[in-house]
């Protein structure tokens, strides 16, 4: 059958109601769990929030995760006031059952980190690749004392996590979404012995 044959088909089929290419109609979309409703889709939710983000004693920026696209994706968006900002996509991968972080900033950043919850803390893996070779970058998220603070811990391995150093140690504290952050922050550089962010 030639292409406008073809064509002709399926507005007639379209125009019969029995074309497959038609959406379903209300009824039919509501059949079913909505999407990201699985409880494991909601194991991130205590990141979910406005945060002042401290480090050693100082504030090291500000950051904002909120539950978008659905409600299928946290997204994070970190600044600091000396112009360094970067954002992250969070999704619970059902099909794998994995979660899923994907990591841009504005210092070139591209990170990806795969894991899991478990015992009460968030742990993702990934790769970097700099001029010294690869790294393993191992990020964990943790509710402190019952909460609402957050601690989070970024580990990075030059040796296939044999050993492991210590890149950011930082507190998440409640903040007003429009308190600013209070120190600068050096963007990532591929030579510094790990990633710096939140």
């Amino acid at each position: 059958m030639s292409l406008p044959h073809r064509l002709r088909a399926l507005v007639t089929l379209a125009v019969a109601g029995s074309s497959p290419l038609l959406l379903p109609g209300p009824a039919e979309a509501q059949q079913g769990p909505p999407p990201c409703s699985q409880p494991e889709a909601s194991q991130f939710d205590f990141w979910l929030g406005s945060w002042e983000v401290t480090s050693n004693g100082q504030v090291a920026g500000h950051n904002t995760i909120a539950r978008e696209i659905g409600g299928c994706v946290l997204h994070e968006r970190y600044t600091t006031p000396g112009g360094f900002a970067g954002e992250s996509f969070n999704i619970y991968d059902a099909s794998r059952g994995v979660w899923h972080q994907t990591w841009v900033d504005n210092g070139g950043l591209l990170l990806t980190l795969e894991g899991s919850f478990s015992d009460g803390r968030m742990m993702m893996e990934g790769t970097t690749v700099g001029p010294n070779g690869t790294a393993r970058q191992r990020i964990t998220w943790s509710v402190i004392d019952g909460g609402p603070n957050v601690r989070q811990l970024w580990e990075t391995s030059t040796d296939d996590g044999g050993t492991w150093t210590t890149a950011f140690d930082g507190t998440y504290v409640p903040a007003d979404p429009e308190s600013p952050s209070e120190s600068p922050r050096e963007p990532y550089s591929l030579d510094s012995p790990g990633p710096i962010r939140p």
